[in-house]
């Protein structure tokens, strides 16, 4: 009994287990990070190896040349290496592949989850005027894009600010995005969907030899 106990216990924690990514972009330029649970890897910028001290090649012995091939012979010869054209598969078979995918994809978007969304803009003009101007559209833009992330995604946790320098030459962004999701709904939908896939491949190899498709 305590062995399965300890079992269940195991595969709730994977079930629940969320992996995603960490992207940031500041002045240090992009960075990518795996998230695993507690654990954080960085995968972009990779770290750079030490080169090695090269070694001398050895003289290479000089291979004797082919001999080419008489113009009429190369050209029969690339004509029959010419791979042949691959016919397409019929459209009313691969639109419910289609759908199946959208609808994995949607549904997969809606168990993402947004657990930190921050964006900070530092506005920079030369004129006082048209940074206000400017200002004024960032926060404009950012008041549109939030509703639709909102409705698209499950977001816990997010910072906007816009601010202005006038002092800079230059606009700047910082920006991060941690996103995840749980094992167990990784694992829920590709069942779900897997199965989906499965029953429709049937119907078309079924179709193709002949058979009655339901």
């Amino acid at each position: 009994m305590l062995g399965w106990l300890i079992a269940f216990g195991i595969l709730f924690c994977l079930a629940i287990l969320p992996l995603g990514a960490c992207v940031k972009y500041d002045a240090d330029g992009p960075l990518v990070k795996i998230i695993a649970g507690p654990i954080k890897i960085k995968v972009f910028p990779l770290k750079k190896k030490e080169k090695k001290p090269k070694k001398e090649k050895k003289p290479k012995k000089e291979k004797k040349k082919k001999e080419e091939p008489a113009p009429g012979q190369k050209a029969a010869d690339e004509k029959t290496t010419e791979p042949e054209k691959k016919k397409g598969g019929s459209i009313l078979d691969f639109l419910p592949l289609v759908q199946v995918g959208l609808d994995f994809l949607g549904d997969f978007r809606r168990k993402l989850r947004l657990n930190r969304l921050e964006l900070k803009l530092i506005m920079a003009a030369d004129d006082p005027c048209d940074l206000a101007v400017n200002y004024g559209r960032a926060w404009a833009a950012v008041g549109n894009l939030f509703p639709l992330l909102e409705r698209a995604f499950v977001i816990k946790k997010r910072d906007v600010e816009v601010e202005c320098d006038f002092e800079s030459s230059e606009t700047l962004v910082v920006a991060r995005l941690d996103i995840t999701i749980t094992l167990g709904r990784i694992i829920a939908l590709a069942v779900r969907y897997g199965i989906r896939a499965l029953i429709v491949f049937l119907k078309i190899n079924k179709s193709r030899k002949g058979g009655a498709v339901k």
